[in-house]
């Protein structure tokens, strides 16, 4: 049986690796043990960063509920109550959105909100 070498294998992870780090600064896109680090370092930011991302979003979408909730006479916390006995179902980004784009017919779903909690 011949012998086998695992250079082409380890090139092969190296190019990954540095593929990965292309546009880190200094020797961490050119060393490959610090390129490693640094690649794994950013791919566990990254992951990090994009559940943060997402709970950034829902802080910014309930700020806005609550400003224009507050121009039509109620509170997030009484208006999500509202939906929910009211049986609507639109998410916070929906919400969010018509808050900023169209206030009339966020004051709308208000009023029909409040109209079946009464």
């Amino acid at each position: 049986m011949s012998r086998s070498k695992s250079s082409s294998n380890s090139r092969k992870q190296e190019k990954k690796i540095f593929k990965r780090s292309k546009g880190f600064w200094g020797s961490h896109k050119n060393v490959k043990k610090v390129a490693r680090e640094s690649v794994l370092h950013a791919l566990a930011n990254s992951y990090r960063d994009r559940k943060k991302r997402a709970r950034d979003f829902r802080r910014l979408w309930i700020t806005r509920i609550n400003a224009a909730c507050r121009l039509n006479g109620t509170t997030y916390c009484v208006f999500m109550n509202d939906l929910k006995k009211a049986g609507i179902d639109l998410n916070r980004k929906m919400l969010a959105d018509l808050a900023v784009r169209d206030p009339q017919s966020f004051a709308n779903i208000v009023e029909t909100a409040k109209k079946a909690a009464a």
